[in-house]
């Protein structure tokens, strides 16, 4: 039986490669398409991971900072840092947009925090660490900056003082790092053009310019052109504190929003990239069909071209069973060559992708088994065919 198949697949050696090669590029999608899930849900855990924290506490009735908008007050950190069982507390600020190095522009999460509280950048890959309250920044290498170089981030220019990596967003997005006032600044504030005219209409308002009340309409300017607002406090929670027991309290007394860090996971894996899993689920299951559909074509081909072999295979006395063996060796073979050819492509050209693929051998195992299913199944049609064949045909 495994000389019938060898000497067949040496027979057609070059349709069987080159077809094996075909369905390996396609075996080679879908491991890709695998890994970019598994890298989706490995960025959700890096964000979570580089956050350092235990608790979120965010607005009340959002699912923030991450999901959703959300705003808080600056000085909530002080509420939530003297509950019990809560060690560290800091306020930290998050909003993607197009950070701008000279004439191009990247993609990225932007990241307002105060150092050595949670939030920051945990390591980094070359540079220092931020040591100026303005106009310095820190870069995941994902962004291509370099050390040195100047990024602007709405009207402000920052210069890059240290690089880190695999800190991104839920999205994939790199992050850039710089200090919780700035950030503050360049997400809530207005640009400068915004502030006149908001100072004119200020002016303007007989109810807050009033001529017996000096004072009134300065205060309420000032008022306007600073901010005191952040996304979330990001909450270390003393060794052996139950994170539960610590965000009932914030939730009954301080009227905030908390999420342990199994919530926020399932905020991010399970309805954030729902979606997108839903949608690479689909695109498996679609390639999966065309890969069967080409084995049992080309299987069936082959024995379709052989025909009257099998018939004279079949008068001298050879079995059922040892046909069939032929044809599924032959299919299993060409699934084997596949995978290979396919493990190896996804594997070469993972790295290009923009976001990040993450293939596991977990994966590739069940792939392959998923593979020989494949090819088996799609022998069948082929196995059908040459068990109906009249061994009169050889001398027909």
């Amino acid at each position: 039986m495994i000389s019938l198949a060898g000497r067949d697949i040496l027979h057609s050696w070059s349709k069987f490669v080159l077809t094996g090669f075909g369905l390996g590029l396609l075996i080679g999608v879908t491991l890709s398409m695998a890994g970019i899930y598994r890298g989706m849900v490995d960025d959700a855990h890096a964000l979570l991971n580089n956050s350092g924290a235990d608790l979120w506490v965010v607005q009340k009735d959002t699912q923030g900072p991450y999901a959703e908008s959300s705003s808080l007050r600056d000085d909530t950190y002080r509420t939530v840092r003297g509950m019990e069982g809560v060690a560290r507390a800091a306020n930290v600020t998050y909003f993607t947009m197009q950070v701008r190095q000279g004439d191009t522009d990247v993609r990225a999460m932007v990241v307002g925090f105060e150092p050595g509280q949670p939030g920051e950048p945990g390591f980094l890959v070359a540079g220092r660490h931020i040591t100026r309250n303005h106009y310095e920044a820190v870069a995941d290498v994902k962004t291509g900056f370099q050390i040195g170089d100047t990024l602007r981030i709405r009207r402000h220019h920052y210069t890059v003082v240290g690089l880190t990596r695999r800190m991104v967003s839920s999205g994939g997005d790199p992050m850039v790092f710089i200090p919780l006032k700035d950030a503050q600044e360049a997400q809530f504030l207005k640009d400068n053009d915004a502030i006149v005219n908001d100072r004119a209409r200020t002016a303007a308002n007989p109810a807050l310019n009033r001529p017996g009340v000096p004072g009134l309409l300065e205060a309420v300017q000032a008022s306007q052109s600073s901010n005191h607002n952040v996304n979330a406090v990001l909450v270390q929670l003393r060794e052996g504190a139950d994170p539960e027991a610590v965000a009932e309290p914030i939730r009954r007394w301080k009227h905030l929003q908390v999420f342990t860090r199994a919530q926020m996971e399932d905020i991010l894996v399970a309805k954030l990239i729902a979606t997108s899993a839903k949608q690479i689920g689909m695109f498996l299951v679609i390639l999966s069909i065309v890969s069967a559909a080409i084995v049992a074509f080309i299987i069936y081909t082959m024995t379709l071209g052989k025909l009257r072999e099998i018939a004279v295979l079949k008068l001298i006395g050879t079995r059922n069973r040892t046909i069939a063996g032929m044809i599924l060796q032959q299919a299993l073979g060409l699934g084997v060559i596949g995978f290979i050819v396919g493990k190896t492509a996804a594997t070469l050209w993972a790295p290009v992708f923009p976001k990040y693929v993450l293939l596991q051998t977990q994966d590739a195992v069940t792939g392959f088994v998923i593979v020989m299913v494949i090819c088996a199944l799609a022998s069948t049609l082929a196995i059908r065919v040459a068990l109906k064949v009249d061994p009169a045909e050889a001398i027909g």
